[in-house]
């Protein structure tokens, strides 16, 4: 347990940060498999119309440094390698 006022406040500023953290992190994992689904049902439209949502996301959560800029980048090169094979069929 905190015992000096500063130490009082850090806990409470660091479960307020944890909170928003994971909820941003949830908002990326939700519009990710959004994608997902629409990238297994084979809908084209659908998996673009998610991935612009999904990297949306990706990129403003990176910008509050919840996530790493590089970590964005690569989930969406991903989305956007499993989006260009779809098209392909």
């Amino acid at each position: 347990m905190p015992n000096t006022e500063s130490a009082k406040k850090r806990v409470r500023q660091s479960a307020a940060r944890n909170a928003r953290n994971l909820w941003r992190k949830r908002r990326v994992k939700a519009d990710t498999s959004d994608f997902l689904k629409a990238v297994a049902s084979g809908d084209v439209a659908a998996a673009e119309r998610e991935m612009r949502k999904a990297a949306r996301t990706l990129d403003k959560v990176a910008a509050t440094g919840t996530l790493h800029k590089n970590t964005a980048a690569r989930r969406k090169s991903r989305m956007a390698a499993k989006l260009a094979t779809l098209k392909k069929r």
